[in-house]
């Protein structure tokens, strides 16, 4: 930038005002394509040899907002509340960011629509989109205009927060042209959303205003499409993309191989694989994954073999999840030394295994009552460098609560923490059952305090284990209170609940109290089952009336309530 400088006047506040005419170079700031290359004037505030604004009479990118005023040079105040508003957004001073732009353009200044989207974008990452758009309505007021960026990032924090509606007034309102990456980010939400006719018009309305799809936009149409309404179809929307010039890309042709192998028709997904390159694309590690996946959950596992084979032969590295698809269908199908073989082989070709790796290993060891095995591999996946993950645990502590090895299973409770990771809730609910189930109530309600310490939500089945825990110890009166600490919680119980009381309550010798509980069950809307009626005959028989038992037991036969296997089975025991 040259500067001409014909004429110096002092003006107040001791700054000096030159003007300049863009010759040759264009004006520094962000590359933006859009940016007018003609000349224009430009007024420079320089005071103590600092230049401190540029204003100009003709916009020529995104610099300020006081470009929009034609001939005013931006003020000192105006340029430092400026600056303030850039480091308040840039230290997530969101609240106090707002309030200073309030008093701003209350003040007569111009903001900065850069600070200005940031400050949007940060609202929206909050959820705060009603705060955000006030924002852009401020900044619309105040005679800044807001570019298509801005106007991006409010559309998109609307699509992320499920507002697609108010996107989409975002985009009516817009004062600027909206480009490939607006549509695209509505698109997205809206076929995420199963709306694919109404996507279908937005790309209609994105035409009318001469803003050409690109390869994203067809493949974000061609996924939906192929969700909604088959591969048939979206093979139709892949040549009218070709037909418009545009290219598409593997990612592009993922989408349709997996929505061929999910229509079921893998051998038709193999040879799509193998045309690729004829289309100028290569399969990548990707394109292979999908098939593989397929071709595991079909058994075709040979197939799978050569697969993998072919994709190395070719130059395509394997990924570790392409190993984990196929140790865990080998896990599945009980191969496990095949499966170990080739957890043994990934290093080999440079991947690490992870817990994915090993959870189908461990999984298929406690399936086949190897607990030891389990154990062992655990601590082999630890030696090398993979530390379980919260799947790896419940998994094993699942295991060992069914094969009673409870206290087993409290120890490697109490050492998750230790190990950096946290019990879930499902992980608590595993142990506390299983300490139920082997009459150790007190240590499950122990595990029931602590994890309420740690801020983990009882759940039914929480207190499902613990009723029945407690009725089978014969602490009827204790699980009686759980029973209503259940109820409290708001969630309906189902059969199994209260039959766990009447079992208890039976075993007690308090028919009468279980059949009162009967009619309780009735009242809140629970249906017995066939098991309800069974524990109160055997209770009543339990209690000496064989004989009032034995008739209530045909009554309930020939009223089909309890079916006759099930009535010779209770004969018996009585």
């Amino acid at each position: 930038m040259e500067l001409i400088v014909p004429t110096k006047k002092q003006t107040h506040e001791g700054f000096c005002l030159f003007h300049s005419t863009l010759t040759s170079k264009r004006f520094s700031g962000p590359p933006n394509n859009r940016r007018s290359k003609s000349s224009s004037s430009v007024k420079v505030l320089v005071k103590q040899n600092k230049i401190f604004a540029i204003s100009r009479s003709k916009t020529l990118g995104r610099l300020s907002s006081v470009d929009k005023r034609p001939h005013v040079v931006e003020t000192f105040e105006e340029f430092e509340s400026n600056n303030y508003l850039r480091r308040l957004v840039r230290n997530g001073e969101l609240e106090e960011c707002f309030k200073h732009l309030e008093s701003m353009v209350y003040g007569g200044d111009i903001p900065d629509i850069i600070p200005c989207t940031s400050l949007i974008r940060g609202f929206c990452r909050t959820g705060q989109t009603k705060k955000a758009t006030r924002v852009l309505e401020i900044l619309e007021d105040s005679g800044a205009i807001p570019d298509v960026i801005t106007y991006n990032v409010l559309i998109s924090g609307y699509c992320k927060s499920g507002e697609i509606d108010n996107a989409l007034m975002v985009l009516d309102r817009m004062s600027v042209a909206p480009d490939v990456v607006t549509y695209n980010t509505i698109l997205r939400t809206l076929c995420d959303g199963g709306k694919l006719k109404q996507a279908m018009h937005v790309l209609d309305c994105m035409l009318q205003r001469e803003c050409y799809p690109d390869v994203i936009t067809y493949t974000i149409l061609i996924e939906a499409t192929c969700k909604e309404s088959g591969v048939g179809q979206a093979m139709k929307l892949l040549d009218e993309m070709r037909s418009k010039g545009c290219v598409p890309d593997v990612v592009t042709y993922n989408v349709l191989i997996n929505g061929i192998c999910k229509e079921g028709r893998l051998n038709e997904a193999i040879k799509f694989l193998n045309s690729m390159p004829s289309y100028g694309c290569q399969p990548n590690v990707i394109t292979h994954n999908i098939v593989l996946r397929s071709m595991c959950s079909t058994g075709r596992w040979m197939d799978a073999e050569k697969l993998l084979a072919d994709m190395v032969r070719k130059g395509c590295s394997p990924s570790v999840v392409t190993f984990n698809i196929l140790i865990n269908f080998l896990c599945r199908k009980g191969l496990l030394g095949r499966a170990i073989d080739l957890l043994e082989k990934m290093p080999k070709y440079g991947c690490t295994p992870n817990s994915l790796s090993y959870n189908p290993l461990l999984h298929a060891f406690c399936k086949e009552k190897k607990m030891d095995r389990a154990i062992e591999y655990l601590e082999v996946m630890v030696s090398r460098g993979c530390y379980p993950d919260i799947v790896t645990y419940n998994t094993l502590l699942t295991a060992l609560c069914k094969d009673g090895k409870v206290d087993v299973a409290v120890e490697i409770l109490n050492q998750l923490c230790n190990k950096g990771c946290s019990p879930v809730l499902i992980t608590y609910n595993t142990v506390i059952d299983g300490l139920s189930k082997v009459g150790k109530t007190e240590l499950a309600i122990e595990l029931l305090n602590e994890m309420r310490e740690k801020g983990l939500q009882p759940d039914i089945i929480t207190y499902s284990s613990l009723v029945a825990g407690l009725s089978r110890e014969g602490k009827v009166d204790e699980a009686i209170k759980f029973f209503h600490d259940l109820e409290g919680l708001d969630i309906r119980l189902n059969a199994i609940t209260y039959n766990a009381i009447m079992l208890g309550l039976c075993k007690a010798r308090q028919t009468d109290r279980a059949i009162d509980f009967l009619a309780y069950m009735i009242s809140k809307g629970c249906k017995p089952t066939e098991s309800t009626y069974t524990i109160l005959i055997e209770g009543i028989a339990y209690e000496g009336l064989a004989e009032a038992a034995l008739e209530l037991l045909n009554e309930l036969c020939s009223r089909g309530v309890v079916k006759k296997s099930s009535a010779e089975q209770v004969v018996v025991k009585m």
